[in-house]
């Protein structure tokens, strides 16, 4: 059987495009042969299988006042099961975190990050070899974001995750990797371009071998 690896993430994995001159299909969302975790099966080959699991908006454990079903928790035990058996799952969210009307600062979305993986460590969907995760922090917002959805203070608070996931990751024993330079667009200053999912799936297929159970 494929080594599964589960990707877990937000726009940045769904693979929203803000600018359509990036994207080849000219739409607002780039297509397979773009998208980080495309890109990232296509390098591990056919011994591998990449499924993506990435919604626009998504946090780590915060309710959005705005939008349904926009928090990981409450949807993590259906998302792991209908896709076990998992040999490693990708967790890359925090940038929705960041939101003022979440009212969460970097080191509370640390502990979001922490409750999810507790959580998603007690599913029983690792087969014989038990939890593996990954934790990716995103690159952090652009100070130039003018988006009046995400408020203001959201790229200070995305500055300090990196630091709280790796907190976090320490704590729970899980891998962690800081996406951090992977290129974000000049529109919007916190989605990935072409390039930036390039980047990321190229430092992706560097590190994710070492990382997967034996046998």
């Amino acid at each position: 059987m494929k080594k599964h690896i589960l990707c877990l993430g937000d726009s940045n994995t769904h693979g929203y495009c803000a600018d359509p001159a990036d994207c080849a299909d000219g739409g607002d969302r780039f297509n397979e042969e773009e998208r980080w975790p495309c890109r990232l099966q296509a390098a591990l080959g056919e011994n591998y299988l990449v499924t993506e699991e990435g919604l626009s908006g998504r946090t780590t454990v915060f309710p959005d006042p705005l939008h349904e079903s926009m928090d990981a928790l409450s949807v993590l035990y259906s998302l792991l099961k209908s896709h076990e058996t998992i040999d490693l799952l990708i967790i890359m969210l925090g940038t929705n975190d960041t939101k003022d009307r979440l009212c969460a600062n970097a080191a509370c979305i640390g502990l979001g990050m922490e409750r999810l993986v507790r959580k998603a460590m007690s599913v029983d969907c690792w087969g014989n070899h038990g939890p593996n995760i990954l934790i990716v922090s995103p690159p952090p917002i652009g100070r130039q974001m003018n988006d009046p959805a995400m408020g203001t203070g959201c790229a200070e608070k995305s500055e300090g995750l990196a630091a709280a996931f790796a907190q976090t990751a320490q704590a729970t024993g899980c891998h962690f990797m800081d996406a951090a330079g992977c290129e974000f667009n000049r529109i919007d200053y916190m989605h990935l371009t072409r390039r930036g999912h390039a980047q990321l799936a190229d430092r992706l297929a560097e590190l994710v071998p070492s990382l997967m159970p034996k046998g």
